[in-house]
């Protein structure tokens, strides 16, 4: 019986067409062209944004260069990759959006789906770093006393190391990049998991080191920062001013990258959930009009970050010159 399961599984492998095999051009878009239109738009407006607000955030941060703090360099460095994916990846979907069909062919799509990979990966892992500094700062305190610039660097190093190696594994032959469902995008192979348990293992191991990991890490770390914080607040209202000022200034970092990862899985998960379904599920069943919203929602993620960091600053400033006027004010009282 069981071989019997397992001659009809692999059958059933071998039986298996990829989306961009059934058709002699895989490239051409299965959206209506109106479709197409409003999506380039959408990603225009998407690109524009993000290109400014992560290109403002990099060079404010170029002018106090010396003084970031290492939490902060990671945030710089979220910003460069997000400004990658807008700079060298958008452009490449606007253009086949407007023309109806991808205009790149097999090289480009590759190149595009490597881009898109490396950037997302570099993201995901430098807010991975971010959580787990938050969470050794916030909860063990002894981790800031030797915390320094260059071991920040060091993490960077690590980062981009980390996503070059994943983005890179599908072009050795463990996998591959292909174009989306609808035709005028292109991202890992996720069909690779319906052909073989080779392609399986690759989907797997893609979806634990670049997915499932980092957010248990992040998650985890963030649970352990709100329940830190709920028992320590009073504890830091008896310490002097200058201790409270450091609290509230790791707290505004802790804050920012809690919305940073938030907005970042929430804009993500959709589409991970469509790609795995495409790699284990049935992939013919998710409408082709439907498998668009995702990769869309996906595409957005970069733009939040530069809005979050401005959101936090302002609260951060108000609060700051609340407590300004209100010490000016005890001293005049005095």
């Amino acid at each position: 019986m069981s071989g019997m399961a397992s001659d009809h599984n692999n059958s059933s492998q071998e039986e298996y067409i990829p989306h961009y095999l059934q058709k002699e051009d895989p490239f051409a878009s299965k959206l209506s062209r109106e479709a197409d239109i409003i999506a380039g738009f959408y990603l225009t407006i998407i690109g524009i944004l993000s290109t400014l607000g992560n290109g403002y955030v990099i060079f404010m941060s170029s002018k106090r260069k010396k003084k970031l703090r290492p939490a902060e360099i990671m945030t710089v460095n979220l910003a460069v990759c997000d400004l990658g994916i807008s700079v060298v990846g958008k452009p490449f979907s606007i253009i086949s959006f407007f023309s109806h069909r991808w205009m790149f062919g097999w090289i480009g799509c590759r190149w595009y789906g490597w881009a898109g990979f490396f950037f997302g990966c570099g993201s995901l892992i430098t807010m991975t770093a971010v959580s787990l500094d938050r969470y050794l700062k916030i909860c063990h305190l002894s981790y800031g006393t030797w915390l320094k610039r260059h071991h920040a660097f060091i993490c960077l190093a690590i980062i981009w190391a980390y996503a070059t190696f994943w983005a890179t594994v599908p072009f050795a032959g463990a996998g591959n990049y292909a174009p989306e469902p609808f035709g005028t995008s292109c991202t890992l192979d996720w069909w690779l998991a319906q052909a073989s348990v080779a392609g399986q293992a690759f989907v797997l191991s893609i979806l634990f080191f670049c997915l499932l990991f980092p957010t248990a890490v992040i998650v985890f770390s963030y649970v352990k920062i709100i329940l830190k914080v709920k028992s320590s607040t009073k504890e830091v209202a008896h310490y002097d001013t200058r201790i409270q000022n450091s609290h509230i200034l790791e707290m505004k970092l802790t804050k920012v990258a809690m919305l940073i990862c938030a907005g970042f899985l929430i804009a993500w998960i959709p589409y991970a959930v469509v790609s795995v379904w495409s790699a284990f599920g049935r992939p013919d069943s998710v409408p082709i009009q439907f498998s668009v919203i995702p990769t869309l929602l996906a595409k957005s993620a970069a733009m939040y970050n530069p809005i979050i960091y401005q959101v936090i600053d302002c609260k951060f400033a108000c609060c700051r010159s609340g407590g300004l006027k209100a010490k000016s004010s005890l001293k005049k009282s005095r």
